[in-house]
């Protein structure tokens, strides 16, 4: 194994195994076991456990970006519909295909009832959502498809069913995330005669 390789492995490694064990019972020495190699190579890599778990919640964070999920500019009049509903399925089917994203979050969830920092960035993202739906609805309501009442409420409304949505996966229910999706846009986009 050469040297990105074996990074690479620490971190998938890393990521299993918080979701399987959670943060604090995840050891270095666990991971330099399951990765194959000894306990000062991973120190190599990561000088800390805390460098390690600090690494892996800045590059969740980066897949759980409003702007990486939901591109505002690619909405237009015609696709608007569509399109919120087909970026909400792609969520759902990426949570879907990795049995550990919300095992994981929800372990620095925990984390980030002790650390301000991590606590902060949920906040960040939580609220990046909400104004990314607020601004995706207001161009919603410029073209003519949402109507202009309650704008934030819809938008805040959009932000909780997405992120909860990973929060049953968890939970094992198997119900149709996709028609829950589909029944929040349908609720949001209609009109208010």
């Amino acid at each position: 194994m050469n040297n990105t390789e074996t990074y690479k492995r620490i971190v998938d490694t890393t990521y299993a195994l918080f979701a399987e064990h959670g943060i604090d019972k995840t050891s270095m020495a666990m991971i330099a076991k399951e990765v194959g190699i000894t306990k000062p190579a991973v120190y190599y890599y990561f000088s800390s456990k805390e460098e390690l778990v600090d690494f892996l919640f800045e590059e969740i964070c980066k897949e759980i970006d409003f702007a990486k999920c939901f591109t505002i500019e690619a909405y237009t009049k015609n696709n608007f519909q569509a399109k919120l509903l087909s970026d909400g399925f792609k969520m759902i089917q990426d949570q879907e295909n990795d049995a550990f994203f919300s095992r994981v979050i929800n372990e620095y969830i925990l984390v980030s009832i002790r650390n301000e920092k991590y606590r902060q960035t949920f906040y960040s993202i939580t609220e990046g959502f909400m104004n990314g739906f607020v601004d995706l609805l207001t161009k919603g309501a410029q073209f003519g498809v949402v109507t202009n009442e309650k704008l934030t409420t819809k938008a805040q409304l959009l932000s909780m069913v997405i992120d909860n949505i990973g929060n049953y996966m968890l939970m094992g229910f198997k119900i149709d995330y996709n028609e829950i999706w589909a029944e929040a846009v349908h609720n949001v986009l209609k009109s208010e005669d």
